[in-house]
């Protein structure tokens, strides 16, 4: 089973935003059965909380049900456990590369967006997803299309890391 988890602050807008976009796409794919995907917070703040009200709307609109997911936070452990981690944003990258154990550790971490092709190229900073958390409706649906943007070159990383051909279904 290949392992991946999305990273974000709390666990409860961006990264479990991400884990069932992934899900859903994998489901599609065919390789649901090879890759587990799930998601955590670098803190503890939201800790056992459900997806943001905001975010579930979203995700329900867009044929998801996050129903069951309780916020967690991110161990070392992981670091063992998960062949891929995934940041939503900067601080979250630097916060892993700190609690990583070491350097084969560190190189599972990896920007969310840096899989997107219109960003792929650019810096930390410019592929980081911004915290819709502090705003409206509006900031949810940036990040769901900055997340949409960046899950094909997801699935298409896991394929040649399980050396699975392509599916003829995509999407996100």
């Amino acid at each position: 089973m290949y392992r991946i988890a999305t990273v974000c602050t709390g666990n409860i807008c961006r990264s479990p935003m991400a884990e069932f976009a992934l899900r859903r796409a994998f489901d599609r794919e065919g390789l649901g059965q090879e890759v587990s995907v799930d998601s955590a917070g670098i803190s503890d703040e939201e800790l056992g909380n459900p997806v943001d009200p905001r975010a579930r709307r979203l995700l329900e609109r867009e044929g998801i049900e996050p129903d069951g997911h309780s916020a967690q936070s991110i161990d070392p452990t992981w670091f063992g456990t998960h062949d891929l981690l995934l940041a939503m944003d900067v601080p979250h990258a630097r916060g892993m590369a700190r609690m990583a154990p070491d350097g084969p550790g560190r190189d599972k971490i990896r920007m969310f967006r840096s899989f997107d092709p219109s960003v792929a190229d650019r810096g930390q900073r410019q592929q980081g997803i911004v915290d819709p958390w502090y705003g409206d409706a509006s900031g949810f649906e940036d990040t769901w299309k900055m997340i949409t943007a960046a899950v094909p070159g997801i699935v298409d990383y896991v394929r040649t890391q399980l050396d699975t051909p392509r599916s003829t279904t995509t999407g996100a």
